[in-house]
Order: C-alpha cells, then sequence, then structure tokens
C-alpha cells in the first residue's frame, strides 16, 4: 500500500497544485482546508513539489509559530530533495535564523550553492555576493564571483 501511495503522491501534488491556483471557490475555508490535506498527504509520501509548496504555505502563510516551524521542516526536506526554491528559502533561513533554526553560515552557503547550481536567479545573486564580499564565513574569491556572474549573466536557467 505504502508503495502506490509514494508512487500516486505526485498526482495528488499535482491536484492540490491546480485546486489551488482554481477560481472556482476562491476563499472558501473548506476548499482551502481540503487542498492543504492533499499536498500534506503528497507531501508525507515524497512528492517534492508538495513538499516544497506545503512548506511555503505553512511558513509564508500558516497560522502560529508551530505551522511556520513545520513549514520549515517541509521545505527543508524538500531542498534536500533538490527543490531550488526550498534550497533559497533555507539557506536565508540558516543565514538569518529562525526560531528553532539557529544561524548557520555554512549551511546557509551550502543551500545557497545548491539553489543557485540549479539556475535560480536569487541564489546567484546572492553566491555573488557572498563570493565577492566573504559573507558568511567564506574567504573573498573573485574567481568565484566572476563563474556565479558568469552563470546569471549566461541566464541558462
Amino acid at each position: 500500500m505504502r508503495l502506490f501511495m509514494t508512487l500516486i503522491a505526485p498526482l495528488l501534488g499535482w491536484i492540490a497544485f491546480q485546486l489551488f491556483h482554481l477560481p472556482l471557490f476562491k476563499g472558501s475555508k473548506a476548499k482551502h482546508r481540503f487542498v492543504m490535506k492533499l499536498f500534506r498527504y503528497a507531501a508525507d509520501y515524497g512528492s517534492v513539489r508538495a513538499l516544497s509548496v506545503y512548506g511555503h504555505l505553512l511558513h509564508f502563510r500558516g497560522e502560529g509559530m508551530n505551522n511556520r516551524i513545520q513549514g520549515l521542516i517541509y521545505l527543508e526536506r524538500a531542498a534536500d530533495k533538490g527543490d531550488s526554491k526550498a534550497a533559497y528559502q533555507m539557506g536565508k533561513i540558516f543565514e538569518e535564523g529562525y526560531q528553532t533554526y539557529p544561524a548557520d553560515p555554512l549551511k546557509a552557503v551550502k543551500y545557497y550553492r545548491q539553489s543557485a547550481e540549479s539556475g535560480h536567479i536569487l541564489a546567484l545573486r546572492r553566491m555573488v555576493d557572498i563570493c565577492s564580499k566573504g559573507e558568511l564565513q567564506q574567504e573573498k574569491s573573485g574567481i568565484d564571483a566572476a563563474y556565479w556572474l558568469d552563470q546569471l549573466e549566461a541566464g541558462h536557467y
């Protein structure tokens, strides 16, 4: 049964995403609860997109500190599975620190780098700053800054 659920998790995440953006019943609490349950179900069974979207919704729009922290847990899982948007957000979280996530410059750079390697524009810009200014316990490196700037300007992503 778990294998079946893991296989359909991306489909459930896609359905939740489509319902979330559907203007029908906009503002409906019942629709919101149903969509959030679909996102959570898909996320819990490994859908990377659902992990990312559900994490963002909980962290940035959730009510109460527990929901916001739970959102970070989902975002971190999505980032660890390769989601560039979630990786960028985790870079920001570890750069600034947030509640049970203390500031950790090395983790911040790790997540920014991961996101930049996937082509996330804001992460590329942040990596240019980190390398050119020597921020987040990194040494200044004109070569690395030039590399990230080239990636940013090339716009291959």
